[in-house]
Order: structure tokens, then C-alpha cells, then sequence
């Protein structure tokens, strides 16, 4: 049987069946997408590696510019009492406890242990210290380091923060060094949310797999490592959808991100972008600010348990929040806790007590409130506009170290609200206030209030109210009288009769006495204590109008028409400018800027601007003037219109202070100061109608119910320059004289001695009815005025 023959040919095209068309194109499909899936997965794997370095390595996060308080400086003498003490400590976030740890306090009777933190001054850095501190009525009788067992000249405590300017992002978060988070909060984290995290390359392959089939079987785990997380919570853009592209996005993030970066970087971004809860659209983001959120502490300042319960809240900050849901909070915590024993990272006895240990949480997340202290951040705005415009301040991560004192503000604010209220009655509208409280050593603006409602933003009254000043201008218009000294006395006789001064144009003005009555020929200290408009007007008018305007431009900046009505207060002006004005008086003639801000700080610590400059010293007849004036203004408080602060127990203080009406009663001011604080307030209302109150009555009452709680040195005048002399009718005569008075005199320009007159002897009439009324007693013969001791040279 002949044998076929096949060319190979046609052996292929037999043995070989064809391929079918709908495999080629399979093929080609599959090959395209490769091609298309690489050409697209490359250039967007490019790109979103570009997006890495740009967002993740420039850390691009806007960080609120917070605001702080004076540091609280406590050296032996100064005036402080107990109560302040713990004010202060607990404005700045300290806690009662052994006075070890940075940011507690221990107490026992009269001496306090003090565990302070280290914090960036406008000078430099303040380093943290433990010290003792003794305190002895209402005074520091020593300061010692606890440590070194060593005396101390002074400490600074670091400062409460008082309010965060934040920009566009409403975010809280203050930047935290890895080495700044506590070791347990580090180790804990990966405890308990990422355990492989040193070792996995930004994914855990085991862990996704395990979540699959927990899914699957209808039940829920979490799979995303720390830096799956880090990728997802907005630091580069991604959205909070739960898709498949949005996973896709995520993984390949993270996987990026542990290849351009070590894991040291990774998790000190993890610990500063962790959202951690909400104040109403206030994000909190970050350990540092969510530690403060939640415990109103420093992080270093946390215990095991807090730390565990941070921790715990990472999962769910609003599923878990300790405020809202404690119970299911303290559950999540103990689990955390548990975890954290489970790895050796907590002993048995430290796990059993932290199991035991409260939540820990505050009642009230105040501590990183927006601004609490609405009129006193709208006086630091307006004082750095010049140099930081509004947009460039917000959100700009600086710190603006400010000159507030906690306590003075708070006793400011209740003093206000108290007070106001007790005046209240339905004949009149709504009283309102305005005052500002200033250091007379420094110009430091310690306090300042805008409203009866002290939290209300909007109108400024300490700043914005323009009212008529009143006799608040007196003192200025003596000032420059008595910087005649050959002219003018504290003992000097002015005439306080009817007065009439020529206005031109055939008007003239006739200015009478708030009492309605004249009382002849007075001291100039009396004139002006007792605050009679005749006689000052008469030395006014001999100073000349020009000269006052001049004057309070010089120290206060305020612009007034030279007129004669300028003598009595005619001008509109501020309680803060008044405040300026009143501090040259208070710092002993010094002329002191006030300043709400001593400084303002870069990110990194560095002073970018510094407004605490020292004051330059007093010229010296700018001093001896203004010593005169406290004298005179001393009198105004012992036997004047400020009486009623005697009787209120304020007389210890030996104060200064000048009330202010104006015309109609629709004004009251007042005006002192002590040896460490001047206060200047307003009161009235918005409508501008009359109170029914005098500078005594309303002001004053203001100023009293501060003073009686503010820890404040007596004022001590001092005798530089000053020459005490026993002084009857116009000349000096002997200490033991009957009806001498003890007068202030410019050194060198006292009257001439002459010895005591010899009374005339007279017949003496008993039960007569001249003696009945005192008829025909001259001033000699009235009872001798001793001066305060402190006065004495």
C-alpha cells in the first residue's frame, strides 16, 4: 500500500488545528491593557509621588498663632497672696499633685512646691525648674530651687494661653518633635494599632487578608497600618470615601511614603496629623493639642491612663469621646490598656492602678478656646496691625507673649459684673463698662474689659467708647502748675469765688461747682482734692489752655481744642487713653507706652519683634511733679472725693485717684493707682443718657471692688526731691505749732520760716453760743493734718 506523502505544509495546516479568532483578540486586548494600565500606572505612580514630596515633605500644615499671657514671675518681697497663687497656676493648666512632675503642684500651708515647664520667653528660654516657694500673709517671703536646695532672686512659671488666632483651616494642632511625644504613647500606638509597623514596607499584606475574610463572614477589622492611616486623614488630600479607588489611592500612598521616608519621619507626621475630636468646627488634630483637648495638659504632663485613652480615641473620636460616651470611652481605654500589658510596655501593679484611675478628661475643653478674652485680643490686634496685618497673624504658627495677668483679669471681670448688677434699677438703661489695668513698673497692660458681658466680641468700650472726660483732666492742668515751683505750691492759695472767663465774641463762661457752692480762698491741694471747678479753672486759665493740650498730646497722644472748657475735661477720649495718660502720674513722671504685647515669636522660639523695651528713667522735674500730684491725689482718697475708699477698707494701700463726672451725670470715671497697679474705668450707658451716678458712686465702686482682691504693694511716694515743712498761712514755721499743716514742697523752694504767732489772750466764755458754731475760728486754728507715714522723710 503505497504510503501518501504530506509536505510539512500540509502536515501543519492538518495536525494543527486553527486558532479561533476570539482568542487573538484576547490576547491583543490583554496586551493593550497591559500597555495601557503601565502607560497609565507609571506617569500616575510619577505624579503621585511628586504629590509626596511636595505635601508630605514640606509639611504644609497652617498652624494657629497662639497667644499667652505674662509668665508669672514670683521673687521674695513681691506682693502675692494664696489665693492669686493657685489663679495663676490653674489659668496656666497646672494640676494639684506631688509637685514632681512638670505642670503639678503641691501644697502645704504657706509653701507651695512648683514643678514649672520650660517655655520660650520674648528673651529666650525659660528652663524648666522645681522650685519651693513660701508665701507669708500676702507676700513671697522666699523662693528656693527645690533641687539645688539654693535661694532664688526670682522664677518665671510658663504662661497660660489665652486665646489661638487660627487661619482659613479652623484646625487646632500645635507641632510636637518625635522626641517630645512620651515613649509609652509612641510604643503604645503600634501596640495596639500597628504592631508591624517597623518592619512592613507601609502595608500589612496578612492584615488585609485577614480583614477580606472578617468581612466576608459579616464582621468588621481594621487592616491600615499607621502610615495607611497617616495617607488617609487628609494630610495628602485624600477624601474619607470608602471606595475601591480610594483604597487603591491609599496603598499606593503609603507605599510611596515609606519608600522617600524613615520611620522616625513617618510617625512624628502621624502624631502631628492624628484627628483627635472636634469643638464645634474647631478640628483637633495632633497629640499635643488633642492631650490639651481632652486633659487640659501639657503631653508630657500625661499619665498612663491618659495615654491609653488618647490612644483609644484615635479608633473613633466621636464613637469614643470620654465627655459624651464615657462608658463605651473607659471601655476602649482599659482594652488599650490591656494591650499595652499584654506587650510588656506596663508593669502588673501599673496596670492594675491605671485600671482603677478615672478617665481624667475635663468638663470643659476651654483651654484651647478660639478667644476668651474678646477686649483684651482686640487691643493686641490693634497694637500689632502695623507690623502683622490681619491675614498674615492668623494661622501664621507664631506666639504672641502678651502682658496680661490671669488673676487681675478675672478679678477685673467679676469686679465689673458684680458691681454693675448691684447698680441696676429700671429708671435707667442698661449700665455698661469699660477699664483698663496697667503695671506701673513696666506698662504692661494687665487687664482689660469692654463690656459688662465680658465674653462678647464687637464693641471695645476699654478702647472704641469716646466719652467726656471730666474733672479725670484736673490733675494734668495741677501737673503743670506746680512745674512752676516758684510759682505754685501744694500749699499754695487759689480763689474759689464765682468766675467768669471772656469766651470773645461777647460770650462768656460762668462754671460753677458740682455743689453749687463757693468756698472762698483754699489750699491748691484742696482745690484739687476736693476737686473744685472755680479754682481750677482760675490756675487753668493762668497755665494757659495751649499748655494742657500740649501736654496730654506729649504723654498720651490725645488731640483736644485749646479751649478754656478743655480745663474742666471737655474732651472725648478712651478709658485706655486715659489709662497712657494716668500711667506718667503712676510710674513717677516716667513716660511708659502701654503695651498689651511684650513680644512675638517665629515658630522655631526666635523674638521677631519685642514692644517691652524699659521705659527711659523720669527726667527728674517730671518726677518731683508728678510725686506732687500723687500727694495731692493721695489727699483726694483720704479726705476728698475718694473717701469712701477708706471706708472700704482700701486706706491700707495709701492709694491715688481722681473720680470724673460729666456734665448731667450721663458719665463716671475713675482713676487710681497703688504701688503696682493703676486702673482707669468708665462707666455708663450706651444711649448716652444720664446715670444718676457720680465718679464716687459708679467708677469708684468698680475700682474698689478690684482692689479689694487684687494683690497690689502700698503706694510709697518716696521723698526725692521733696521737702516736708510744717506750713501756717504762707510760710513755714515749727512742727508744734497749732493749726500748722505739713506741706510737699519742691526742694529749695519752701517758703520762709516764721515762728508760730502767739495767740491773742482772750477772755474765755464757757458755753458761749460763738463756741457752739465756731464763729470767728480762722484756719490756723483748725486741727493739725498728719501726714501718712510712708510721707515722713
Amino acid at each position: 500500500m503505497a504510503r501518501i506523502q504530506y509536505d510539512e505544509d500540509d502536515n501543519d495546516d492538518i495536525d494543527q488545528p486553527e486558532t479561533p479568532q476570539w482568542r487573538r483578540r484576547l490576547v491583543i486586548w490583554v496586551l493593550a491593557a497591559v500597555g495601557l494600565g503601565l502607560g497609565f500606572l507609571i506617569p500616575y505612580t510619577l505624579y503621585l509621588n511628586h504629590e509626596v514630596g511636595e505635601r508630605f515633605g514640606q509639611l504644609k500644615w497652617q498652624i494657629p498663632t497662639r497667644v499667652y499671657a505674662r509668665p508669672l514671675e514670683l521673687a521674695p518681697g513681691r506682693t502675692l497672696d494664696a489665693a492669686t497663687l493657685k489663679t495663676e497656676l490653674d489659668a496656666a493648666a497646672y494640676h494639684e499633685g506631688d509637685g514632681t512632675r512638670p505642670g503639678t503642684y503641691a501644697r502645704n500651708g504657706g509653701r507651695w512646691t512648683i514643678s514649672s515647664r520650660g517655655f520660650q520667653d520674648v528673651d529666650g528660654q525659660v528652663p524648666a525648674r522645681r522650685i519651693e516657694v513660701a508665701l507669708s500673709g500676702s507676700k513671697v517671703a522666699s523662693v528656693r530651687d527645690a533641687s539645688a536646695r539654693r535661694a532664688l532672686k526670682s522664677v518665671r512659671l510658663d504662661p497660660a494661653r489665652i486665646a489661638t488666632l487660627y487661619g482659613q483651616k479652623n484646625e487646632e494642632r500645635r507641632l510636637v518633635r518625635l522626641r517630645e511625644v512620651p515613649e509609652l504613647l509612641v510604643t503604645g500606638l503600634q501596640a495596639v494599632e500597628d504592631r508591624d509597623f517597623n518592619s512592613h514596607h507601609g502595608i500589612d499584606v496578612s492584615g488585609m487578608v485577614r480583614a477580606a475574610f472578617k468581612t466576608a463572614t459579616g464582621s468588621t477589622q481594621g487592616a491600615s497600618t499607621l502610615t495607611q492611616q497617616l495617607a488617609r486623614s487628609g494630610l495628602l488630600g485624600i477624601g474619607r470615601e470608602r471606595t475601591i479607588s480610594r483604597k487603591g489611592k491609599e496603598i499606593l500612598y503609603a507605599l510611596l511614603i515609606e519608600a522617600r521616608y524613615d520611620k522616625g519621619t513617618i510617625l512624628e507626621a502621624y502624631f502631628n496629623q492624628v484627628y483627635l475630636g472636634q469643638r464645634g468646627a474647631q478640628a483637633i488634630h495632633g497629640v499635643a493639642a488633642g492631650s490639651e483637648f481632652w486633659f487640659g495638659r501639657d503631653l508630657s504632663d500625661l499619665s498612663t491612663e491618659q495615654i491609653a485613652l488618647l490612644i483609644g480615641i484615635v479608633r473613633g473620636p466621636s464613637y469614643y469621646d470620654p465627655r459624651r460616651n464615657p462608658e463605651r470611652a473607659l471601655e476602649r481605654r482599659n482594652f488599650v490598656l490591656g494591650e499595652m500589658h499584654e506587650t510588656k510596655l506596663i508593669s502588673d501593679a501599673e496596670y492594675q492602678r491605671a485600671l482603677k484611675a478615672p478617665l481624667g478628661v475635663t468638663t470643659d475643653p476651654g483651654s484651647i478656646a478660639a478667644n476668651r478674652f474678646p477686649a483684651y485680643i482686640d487691643l493686641i490686634r490693634r497694637q500689632l496691625a502695623r507690623d502683622y496685618p490681619a491675614d498674615a497673624l492668623a494661622g501664621a504658627g507664631l506666639s504672641v507673649m502678651s502682658g496680661m495677668s490671669p488673676s487681675a483679669q478675672a478679678m477685673a471681670e467679676g469686679a465689673v459684673a458684680r458691681t454693675l448688677k448691684g447698680l441696676d434699677n429700671k429708671r435707667r438703661p442698661p449700665l455698661q463698662a469699660g477699664l483698663v489695668v496697667t503695671d506701673v513698673h513696666n506698662g504692661n497692660v494687665v487687664a482689660v474689659v469692654g463690656s459688662r458681658s465680658v465674653a462678647e466680641h464687637g464693641f471695645n468700650r476699654a478702647v472704641e467708647a469716646q466719652r467726656p472726660v471730666g474733672s479725670l483732666l484736673k490733675p494734668f492742668v495741677y501737673l503743670l502748675a506746680l512745674a512752676q515751683p516758684g510759682k505754685y505750691s501744694l500749699a499754695s492759695w487759689v480763689d474759689d469765688s464765682p468766675v467768669t472767663v471772656a469766651l470773645g465774641k461777647n460770650k462768656n463762661w460762668n462754671p460753677g461747682n458740682s455743689d453749687g457752692r463757693s468756698h472762698g480762698t483754699v489750699r491748691l491741694i484742696d482745690a484739687l482734692a476736693m476737686s473744685y471747678n472755680q479754682a481750677t479753672v482760675r490756675v487753668g486759665m493762668q497755665v494757659d489752655p495751649e499748655r494742657i493740650a500740649g501736654l496730654i498730646r506729649t504723654l498720651a497722644g490725645i488731640e483736644a481744642t485749646p479751649n478754656p472748657a478743655l480745663i474742666l475735661g471737655a474732651v472725648d477720649q478712651s478709658p485706655y487713653a486715659m489709662a497712657q495718660l494716668y500711667q506718667f502720674l503712676a510710674s513717677g513722671g516716667e513716660i511708659q507706652p502701654l503695651h498689651a504685647v511684650r513680644g512675638v515669636l517665629d515658630a522655631n522660639g526666635k523674638a521677631l519683634n519685642r514692644y517691652d523695651k524699659e521705659p527711659a528713667p523720669a527726667q527728674e522735674g517730671d518726677a518731683i511733679a508728678a510725686r506732687l500730684i500723687t500727694i495731692a491725689l493721695q489727699q483726694a482718697v483720704s479726705n476728698g472725693t475718694g473717701t469712701q475708699l477708706v471706708r472700704d477698707g482700701l486706706g491700707r494701700l495709701s492709694p491715688a485717684g481722681k473720680t470724673g463726672t460729666s456734665n448731667d451725670g450721663r458719665d463716671s470715671w475713675f482713676a487710681g493707682w497703688t504701688g503696682d497697679h493703676l486702673a482707669v474705668i468708665w462707666v455708663g450707658n450706651d444711649q448716652n443718657k444720664e446715670t444718676g451716678l457720680y465718679g464716687a458712686t459708679g467708677a469708684m465702686r468698680v475700682w474698689s471692688a478690684i482692689f479689694s482682691r487684687l494683690p497690689t504693694a502700698p503706694l510709697e511716694v518716696g521723698n526725692k526731691g521733696i521737702d516736708w515743712q510744717w506750713t501756717i498761712g504762707s510760710n513755714t514755721t515749727d512742727p508744734d505749732c497749732p493749726g500748722a499743716r505739713r506741706f510737699a514742697y519742691v526742694s529749695g523752694f519752701a517758703p520762709a520760716y516764721a515762728p508760730c504767732p502767739q495767740p491773742e489772750p482772750v477772755e474765755e466764755e464757757s458755753g458761749g453760743w460763738r463756741d457752739w458754731f465756731g464763729i470767728g475760728k480762722k484756719e490756723e486754728e483748725a486741727p493739725r493734718e498728719q501726714a501718712p507715714p510712708q510721707e515722713t522723710p
